[in-house]
């Protein structure tokens, strides 16, 4: 089989997992690599074995012999980046969150569609081993009917600062950085429902802890600590669906708890679980309640998921294989988003269009 010769548009933090995850695939060579920061693209290029580095995206997809590109640019870039791609005749792997909002989201899977290639979006915690397993119990139907997922993402002192906290570059804080993937992981879990409302509330009351000694934390590869930090602090949502289901959501990047916290816990007819810290699995056997634990590997294996997320486009691509993180997906994921900081804007529910 002909190797999908691919380009990876953005050399930041995320990149290194996208590009090792490439690399472990017999099918894939990674054949062109693209910056604004041209020595760190040429660096990445060099580490990869990449034969071709670029300043500028257009040029690269005008001309390279490339299949595919990874979009893991700033937040405010992907929409644009991606429409090209795709009217290039490029499929596209885009890191999330999709878009800045969903008309942008809308504006990409506009173009996936007229262009007839692969739009696919990043939502990687899908690809880890416990949320698979947890899937294949509920569609299995051990669980009943999921009827409401609360769920969080709260660290006590994370601001990633640089272009994360500059509005106008990211799209907001940690909902959309954060609470992404915890709204996704969830609608994952309940098959999909279609969202019909939207409550919620933002917060800018702590700042960006930036002055904190004694700890350290993880920082955007542009990071300075320049003072600009115009999103929020903390997040909070209720998504109600269609089917009458729910799911409750708290995000934060500073807070003052007393450590990082994410959980994300399933209500069901016949059982419930928790995902995160652990998997386990609750219901009731021979009328003693039963608490059920598999044997896994603890923690997040980035390099792990990340294969499995990039395999799953490689296949998609070349083998024509149903894609689980369509576009379809991120217009939902970002409407449901926008509605939360509408609400915490007007103070009012907003219904899901």
């Amino acid at each position: 089989m002909k190797k999908m010769k691919v380009g990876i548009i953005g050399t930041g933090n995320l990149a290194e997992l996208h590009m090792k995850a490439y690399r472990k695939n017999p099918d894939v060579e990674i054949v062109a690599v693209c910056d604004f920061n041209l020595e760190r693209a040429k660096q990445r290029a060099e580490q990869f074995g990449a034969k071709e580095v670029y300043q500028d995206y257009k040029d690269m997809l005008s001309k390279s012999d490339i299949d595919a590109v990874s979009v893991i640019t700033w937040n405010n870039t992907h929409a644009e980046i991606t429409v090209n791609a795709l009217n290039a005749g490029k499929h596209v792997l885009c890191e999330k969150p999709p878009a800045l909002n969903a008309l942008q989201a809308l504006e990409m899977e506009k173009a996936s569609q007229s262009a007839g290639k692969l739009l696919m979006f990043g939502f990687v915690r899908r690809f880890e081993e416990k949320a698979k397993l947890l899937k294949q119990k509920i569609d299995d139907g051990e669980l009943g009917d999921i009827y409401y997922i609360k769920t969080g993402y709260l660290r006590r002192t994370g601001n990633p600062g640089g272009w994360f906290a500059n509005k106008k570059i990211s799209g907001g804080g940690p909902l959309i950085d954060l609470g992404v993937h915890m709204v996704d992981l969830a609608m994952f879990l309940m098959n999909k429902p279609k969202p019909v409302s939207v409550f919620g509330a933002t917060f800018n009351k702590v700042g960006n802890m930036a002055n904190i000694k004694g700890v350290s934390a993880w920082k955007a590869a542009d990071y300075r600590n320049d003072g600009i930090n115009d999103v929020e602090d903390m997040a909070v949502g209720i998504i109600k669906f269609e089917n009458g289901s729910c799911i409750h959501l708290e995000t934060s990047w500073t807070s003052h708890i007393k450590k990082d916290v994410t959980y994300l816990e399933v209500f069901g007819s016949k059982g419930g679980a928790s995902l995160e810290p652990e998997l386990e699995s609750y219901t009731a056997d021979r009328s003693y309640l039963t608490d059920i634990k598999p044997v896994l590997k603890s923690g997040f294996d980035f390099d792990a998921c990340f294969s499995e997320e990039i395999d799953h486009f490689v296949d998609c691509v070349l083998r024509g294989t149903p894609c689980t993180c369509s576009a379809k997906d991120g217009v939902t994921i970002m409407k449901i988003l926008d509605a939360i900081y509408a609400s915490s804007e007007t103070g009012q529910l907003i219904e899901v269009k």
